[in-house]
């Protein structure tokens, strides 16, 4: 993996971190993570890929998480949880849309008019609205479990996942011995079946990442953003760049369904439907996968 690049972007006073992967001459990618994922936690094996094949990963620090600009409001988890079981409206102290000029800020640091996106699980719905409101900067769009929908029980979490989650968010002051249980317990379920992640080197992997963001309280506020937002159907149909769809068919975070109705609403895209797939893009899920992303990547550059 070459030499990368960091620094901060500003979106209106909001510093987001960043890492420029680089190299500067190659086809620029904007990867936008998920619900409390670190810019750390987008996996070699998929950054080493797209540098292999002459493309340019940049990826990010969404708002409240690692070293970009963090909140401080409390989330009512009681009355939020209520709301969220019989879907009434949810406030939240930032929008889906404020996090996606968070990335469109990002491609202006950097000099960058056109770029390739791609946004994972909460990263593909801040994509969703890049992809929609700024298609003149956008070559190509892969969504990875991800959704359209805004998520209640009916498309969202199994109950099982949804406790996990639950736990995290209220329990965010848990000591580093309990994160990583935590840690591993949620991945054990989201990721693909039979997976080790309990093992020495994610468990350093994951005190560093500890250790590079202490606060962990902004995991909450994210969720609830995902929460308070409404769902974006008429907004992706809206997207008029080739759009490539790649869903688990056993994700228990987000249903298959919203593949499928991504699929039916956004013009130009196609679906992928990956059998063991569940939420994660482990280095055996990421293989099935591959040839078509390159050649997503490849005819739209």
């Amino acid at each position: 993996m070459n030499a990368y690049e960091e620094g901060y972007a500003d979106n209106n006073g909001i510093k987001i971190f960043y890492r420029d992967y680089g190299p500067i001459e190659a086809e620029p990618i904007l990867l936008v993570q998920g619900l409390g994922g670190q810019l750390t936690f987008w996996p070699d094996h998929l950054i080493e890929f797209l540098q292999e094949n002459n493309f340019r990963p940049i990826v990010y620090d969404n708002r409240d998480i690692g070293l970009s600009t963090q909140f401080t409001g409390q989330p009512s988890y009681v009355t939020d949880y209520i709301k969220y079981i019989f879907r009434l409206p949810i406030k939240s102290e930032y929008t889906i849309d404020d996090m996606a000029m968070d990335g469109v800020s990002i491609l202006d640091q950097l000099n960058i008019q056109s770029s390739h996106l791609l946004g994972m699980s909460m990263g593909g719905m801040i994509a969703q609205i890049i992809a929609a409101n700024h298609s003149d900067r956008i070559k190509s769009f892969t969504l990875i479990a991800s959704t359209a929908a805004t998520p209640s029980p009916l498309n969202g979490p199994t109950k099982e996942v949804r406790n996990l989650l639950m736990d995290r968010s209220k329990n965010n002051n848990a000591s580093y011995e309990e994160r990583y249980e935590r840690t591993v317990k949620i991945l054990s379920v989201i990721g693909m079946e039979g997976y080790e992640f309990n093992t020495p080197e994610f468990k350093e992997f994951t005190f560093k990442n500890m250790e590079r963001s202490k606060n962990d309280t902004g995991f909450s506020r994210q969720l609830l953003a995902i929460l308070a937002s409404k769902n974006r159907f008429n907004k992706i149909k809206s997207i008029q760049t080739p759009t490539l769809i790649i869903h688990g068919k056993e994700d228990p975070l987000l249903k298959i369904k919203n593949a499928y109705k991504m699929h039916e609403l956004i013009p130009n895209s196609e679906l992928i439907v990956i059998d063991n797939m569940r939420h994660l893009i482990e280095p055996p899920i990421l293989k099935q996968f591959e040839p078509q992303l390159l050649k997503h990547l490849i005819s739209n550059s």
